[in-house]
């Protein structure tokens, strides 16, 4: 479930249960959790989370930049970068060598990465294009600044090489929801109801790529 406020999305799972009680909490990474009596209705919720917009925001942007990480990235000693959700040492993902420079290792890296997601997409896509009954007419690995994954009017999907990074059942989601824009093209209720009933905890892999999107960089 979630709510724009301010021009943001703020994201947030319901635990219902006995007590009388709503109360609201963020864990460290940015999840809000809502806990409510059984039987509260959305709309209330909704409401809630809304009242405390600017608390949850100011949380939020407190919380990142807590976590910032460099935009320079180690390509020697203990630097490790993400492959599939989990961090490795750059040599248990690519060939080193002492003589290697930086530019050399950031392009075999990068190469990596693209024929990683390619392999991976195309075998995701393979999965939940008989489970949706479509069938794209091409998909492209693509490195983008903005968008995790496109659908064109023609039918053609683009993927960013970064989704390599992150687990698979969130390479999944992105996989899903561009699939389902041949089915429907607008983020409309249709849209999100096909979406969720493959993947019911979409909203759980958009907030993993909020959280991460900063760490998933070269």
């Amino acid at each position: 479930m979630h709510i724009v406020f301010e021009d943001q999305k703020i994201y947030f799972h319901v635990q219902y249960g006995a007590g009388k009680k709503v109360s609201i909490q963020m864990d460290p990474s940015g999840l809000i959790t809502v806990k409510a009596p059984n039987g509260t209705k959305d709309e209330q919720l909704m409401q809630l989370v809304e009242r405390y917009g600017k608390q949850i925001l100011a949380r939020r942007h407190a919380l990142e930049a807590a976590q910032t990480v460099t935009s320079t990235k180690d390509y020697e000693g203990t630097g490790k970068f993400m492959y599939l959700g989990k961090y490795y040492p750059l040599n248990e993902l690519i060939e080193t060598d002492v003589a290697d420079k930086e530019e050399e290792l950031k392009h075999r890296l990068k190469r990596f990465y693209f024929t990683s997601c390619k392999k991976i997409v195309g075998e995701r896509i393979k999965v939940y294009q008989e489970q949706l009954k479509v069938r794209p007419k091409s998909f492209e690995i693509v490195e983008s600044l903005t968008k995790w994954g496109s659908c064109s009017s023609n039918r053609n999907l683009t993927f960013n090489y970064l989704l390599a990074m992150a687990p698979l059942d969130v390479i999944d989601y992105v996989v899903v929801h561009e699939l389902v824009h041949l089915l429907h093209m607008n983020h409309d209720r249709s849209f999100w109801r096909r979406v969720g009933s493959i993947m019911p905890d979409y909203e759980e892999k958009e907030q993993y790529l909020a959280r991460h999107a900063q760490a998933m960089t070269l």
